[in-house]
């Protein structure tokens, strides 16, 4: 695949793109967005801007770190060490996951908090293992709870961590400073980058490149398409996008993401992060939505305030999945849908939906750099660790399946799964609402569970996200709570088989995953969110939760 780039629009997507695209060049948006103008999105949002535009220029800035990437790699090989794990959350993880998974390189991703989940990790190849540790804060609790975990297996195997773990973390931090004083390599990433756009600093680079992922190629790719990007010109592909994404009249706020033949497993949850995370504030937002395939019914059927953004292959290696997008989008045009399509290769399209989401929070008015509900839910499950845990009782319990409800007097008098859910769904607008599955749960061995988002989609006949918990909590939580109040909630909580201490702390693995998910219930509910609690015990509790969103 060439590093071609191409976005066409349709329907009220192309009527949007028509409205604003031309004023966004006469204002030189695309130029002074490279020139990394802090003024773009408005005086309030100047001083954060102002250290978060560093990521326009790490096709160059980021190229030193290939050799020292490319050497570390080689001296792990010959020491037997050929299986990378990464530890880390939202961006940190789900960069580097779809870079090594288009890259067809094994990755094993630990951005998770549930017992089961982390002692598989643990178990996994671990005399065969580096760990990349990625905290750009040097103090997410998740990640530094599962690098305790990594340092005492090392220890209980009598491997010496030190050799075994690289940290990356930003310069300065309490993470950068600890590890550098107890003997372990770090790597630093810019400072000036946010962590949803890091994909291409050491965040992204280094468990990727460990792993075997071209990653010259990848900075190769975003080389070829920053000047285009930086154009101000009516066909620049990030104008183009930003305003199908976030121009349309009225706006349509739900971005369904469908991957036709694309070549890069994975983009479509790596861009819900970062749209999610950037412009769900203020009461506003693009809520993404992530489908399976084109047969999905928010694709088939899309309501009135979707637009469908189709990820298409490059027309020179497979046209036919072009064409069928292309002629897909010419029927929603002629219908009054919403579509856009995309082609590019990996690292341009990194590079275009970052342009695009700045460009979509210029036109929404907001700050696409801050995150200021993010850090509510990470309040709450501290203050449930640190001695405030949540003691609340079920309104019911259904065989398995303990049911609480929270954010208004909307049970009744549901007493089972099935009516609950039902109660929930009651809550829905039938026009603009949304449903969204927060699953706390070991999403590997649980990962069947995500096919009741499509369920739920055909029964509500609205857009639905399915989201793992506590991972969401880094990305699309921040919108759920800081976005448009139209959403219903379904969280889904479990009982480990076995639970897991977090070395040096007092509490456990559970003890932390259940407060991230009693902490996120509380921060939703108290922004007036109905919120579905399902606590499940055992095969047999997840299964009637199953049957009940059938």
């Amino acid at each position: 695949m060439s590093a071609a780039l191409e976005v066409s629009a349709t329907g009220a997507a192309a009527d949007a793109v028509s409205r604003h695209v031309p004023t966004l060049v006469e204002e030189r948006f695309a130029s002074r967005l490279f020139d990394r103008d802090a003024t773009l999105w408005g005086e309030a949002a100047e001083s954060e801007a102002g250290v978060r535009l560093g990521w326009v220029g790490l096709h160059r800035s980021s190229r030193p770190l290939l050799g020292e990437i490319a050497a570390l790699r080689e001296q792990l090989r010959e020491e037997g060490v050929d299986h990378v794990a990464l530890c880390g959350m939202g961006g940190s993880s789900l960069a580097p996951e779809v870079i090594c998974a288009a890259a067809g390189v094994d990755l094993t991703v630990l951005d998770s908090s549930y017992p089961d989940q982390v002692r598989a990790a643990l178990a996994d190849r671990l005399e065969r293992t580096v760990v990349v540790v990625s905290s750009k804060s040097g103090s997410t609790v998740e990640t530094d709870s599962q690098r305790r975990a990594y340092v005492a297996a090392f220890e209980a195997a009598g491997i010496d961590p030190t050799r075994r773990i690289v940290i990356v973390t930003d310069p300065g931090s309490p993470l950068d400073e600890q590890s550098r004083n107890a003997g372990y390599r770090v790597v630093n990433a810019d400072p000036n980058v946010g962590g949803r756009y890091s994909a291409l600093t050491a965040f992204g680079l280094v468990p990727s490149g460990l792993a075997g992922a071209d990653i010259e190629t990848l900075l190769f790719d975003v080389d070829a398409v920053a000047d285009l990007l930086a154009e101000d010109d009516e066909a620049n592909p990030a104008l183009r996008l930003g305003a199908a994404m976030a121009g349309t009249e009225p706006l349509r706020d739900k971005l369904v993401l469908v991957d036709e033949g694309s070549g890069i497993p994975g983009f479509a949850d790596w861009a819900e992060q970062l749209i999610a995370e950037s412009t769900g504030k203020d009461g506003v937002g693009i809520l993404p939505v992530v489908v399976a395939d084109s047969s999905d019914p928010e694709v088939t059927l899309p309501p009135n305030d979707v637009t469908v953004a189709r990820l298409v292959g490059d027309d020179s290696d497979d046209s036919g999945d072009a064409g069928e997008a292309a002629q897909a989008a010419q029927s929603a045009d002629s219908a009054g849908g919403s579509e856009v399509a995309v082609v590019g290769t990996l690292g341009a399209q990194i590079l275009l939906w970052e342009a695009a989401t700045a460009v979509a929070g210029r036109l929404l008015g907001i700050n696409p750099f801050d995150q200021p509900d993010v850090e509510s839910a990470k309040k709450a499950a501290r203050s449930m660790l640190e001695g405030s845990p949540d003691t609340t009782e079920p309104d019911a319990v259904d065989g398995g399946v303990e049911i609480r409800a929270l954010g208004g007097d909307w049970l009744g008098a549901a007493s089972t799964v099935r009516d609950a859910v039902e109660a929930l769904l009651g809550e829905l607008d039938p026009d603009a609402g949304y449903v969204a599955v927060m699953a706390y749960l070991d999403r590997i061995a649980e990962a069947g569970l995500a096919d009741v988002r499509r369920t739920l989609a055909i029964r509500t006949r609205r857009p639905v996200t399915f989201g793992w918990g506590p991972r969401f909590l880094h990305s699309t939580g921040q919108l759920h709570k800081g976005g448009p109040a139209v959403g219903v909630y379904l969280q889904i909580t479990g009982t480990p088989e076995q639970d897991l201490p977090v070395a040096g702390r007092e509490f456990s693995f559970n003890d932390l995953i259940t407060a991230q998910a009693a902490g996120d219930a509380r921060v939703l509910a108290d922004h007036g969110r109905p919120v579905l609690r399902l606590h499940v015990r055992g095969e047999a509790g997840l299964q009637t939760v199953r049957d009940a969103l059938a």
